[in-house]
């Protein structure tokens, strides 16, 4: 699944390939792509039709491109979506599932989905933030996020530290990959109990959150596979930089224990066994 910086990745992209141009036509080729359009795929096609792109913004792990009307083009990319600029005679990808041709004759948009969980959808009047994500909580490289706001609802939190750290309705962005590697650079384990964290610690933990994301935009994000890409079709290079996930029975590059691989939420989690041992007491769910 995408995280902050893979989104953000294809935000900036966006922003320098789309921003100011006018849309001319929009053609779905699947109606999952636009299910979360509760009007359907002719209207996505028709409401967008003439409407100039003015920014492309992003909170946490949602992608939303204003437009002059006043509306907003929302996406998410769930765990294959690509939005890809191609010259319009460039071939056809299998999974093409919406395609944007614009005014000025240069290159398309297109969404491309082969497990077909993302989906894009017009956002009334969302231009400034659009209502389907207004309850998503900032990030941490937002400029209005308040760090002490957060670390108090943190060690409010009566839950495994971790688990805090993937809720996006306390901090946006963060998912599996960066909240282990967060946590290896922490030394804490992600049973931590969250009310049980120390200010000073809580702090350090925000410190390494924003670390390890601004590490990874800089690279371009992290690519296990070839879903992930950005706007131009290119990986990120971050995964050569993990130091916990992934990395099961690896010698960790701080201590030299091998990595552990622990059950987490019907996934997986990283650590150290000896920089990172596990507390005496458990987060609760």
């Amino acid at each position: 699944m995408p995280e902050l910086p893979e989104v953000e990745t294809v935000r900036s992209g966006l922003a320098r390939w789309v921003v100011g141009r006018t849309i001319a036509t929009v053609e779905v080729r699947h109606p999952r792509a636009v299910r979360r359009h509760p009007a359907g795929a002719q209207d996505f096609a028709d409401v967008l039709a003439g409407r100039t792109i003015t920014e492309a913004r992003r909170r946490g792990k949602y992608l939303w491109l204003p437009l002059d009307s006043g509306d907003a083009v929302v996406g998410h990319l769930g765990m294959s979506g690509q939005l890809l600029v191609q010259p319009a005679e460039a071939a056809e990808e299998k999974h093409l599932h919406i395609r944007f041709d614009f005014t000025d004759g240069g290159p398309q948009l297109r969404f491309v989905d082969q497990r077909t969980f993302g989906g894009l959808a017009v956002s009334p009047g969302g231009a400034t933030l659009p209502a389907e994500i207004a309850h998503i909580a900032l990030d941490p490289m937002d400029e209005a996020f308040v760090e002490a706001d957060f670390l108090a609802a943190l060690r409010r939190r009566r839950t495994a530290v971790k688990r805090a750290l993937l809720d996006q309705t306390l901090i946006s962005g963060v998912g599996n990959i960066y909240a282990d590697e967060a946590l290896w650079r922490a030394k804490l384990h992600g049973e931590r109990p969250s009310d049980e964290l120390t200010k000073p610690a809580a702090a350090r933990l925000l410190g390494h959150v924003r670390d390890v994301l601004g590490e990874a935009i800089e690279v371009g994000g992290t690519t296990f596979d070839a879903l992930y890409v950005n706007v131009n079709g290119e990986s990120g290079y971050f995964d050569r930089s993990l130091n916990a996930y992934g990395r099961e029975g690896e010698p960790c590059s701080r201590c030299g224990s091998p990595i552990r691989r622990e059950q987490f939420m019907n996934r997986s989690s990283y650590s150290c066994p000896r920089c990172q041992p596990r507390p005496r007491t458990v987060g609760r769910a």
